[in-house]
């Protein structure tokens, strides 16, 4: 009997295993290589993995023009407040689930404890604040009392009040002028969303 097949077999194998293996090294980048004990620079690329998978990119444009749609999503009328309830594009009816609709975030949204993580966002200061980017309560043990809503610009040459759009309670979407955050003393903070450009 032949042996040919048979080295034909384990070549066909091998070729596999190594194409295979090419896929797998070259199907995503490697991240950057850490310093001999640097435990923080490891934990920085993966979180900074983390932020693209779960945040793709948007311009600040299309943030506020996504925003500005639930206004009239509802048959010409804003889209309706609730915890409980997805809208027909499968976003939470709540103040964090739009949020996610307007930066891109997959369906249905993180809640707002998490739009305030690494993972979405960093802290800026209030002053800091370019339209696209939140402001957020988050340090309430219950969603009632926790809040974000999205930074459209100054109302004001001082910086004491914004215009801002939100998805609140009984009115559902809106855009309003705000204060929250300006005094420093409400739990209210400035974000920047991670995946945001320009």
């Amino acid at each position: 009997m032949s042996k040919t097949p048979v080295h034909r077999w384990a070549l066909a194998s091998l070729t596999t295993a190594v194409c295979a293996g090419a896929l797998t090294l070259t199907a995503a980048p490697s991240a950057p290589a850490a310093p001999p004990g640097s435990s923080h620079t490891t934990a920085s690329t993966t979180a900074h993995r983390q932020s693209v998978a779960a945040a793709p990119a948007v311009t600040r444009a299309e943030v506020l023009q996504r925003a500005k749609s639930w206004l009239t999503a509802n048959n010409g009328r804003p889209v309706p407040y609730s915890q409980n309830a997805y809208w027909k594009d499968g976003y939470r009816q709540d103040c964090s689930g739009y949020v996610s609709m307007a930066l891109r975030l997959p369906a249905p949204g993180p809640n707002t404890v998490k739009l305030k993580s690494r993972t979405y966002s960093r802290q800026i200061a209030m002053k800091d604040l370019a339209p696209g980017d939140l402001v957020i309560k988050a340090d309430s043990d219950s969603a009632d009392f926790r809040h974000v809503v999205i930074f459209d610009g100054w109302a004001d040459g001082a910086h004491t009040a914004y215009k801002s759009y939100e998805q609140a309670g009984v009115v559902g979407t809106r855009w309003k002028q705000h204060s929250y955050g300006v005094s420093g003393r409400d739990g209210y903070h400035a974000y920047r969303p991670v995946n945001i450009t320009g």
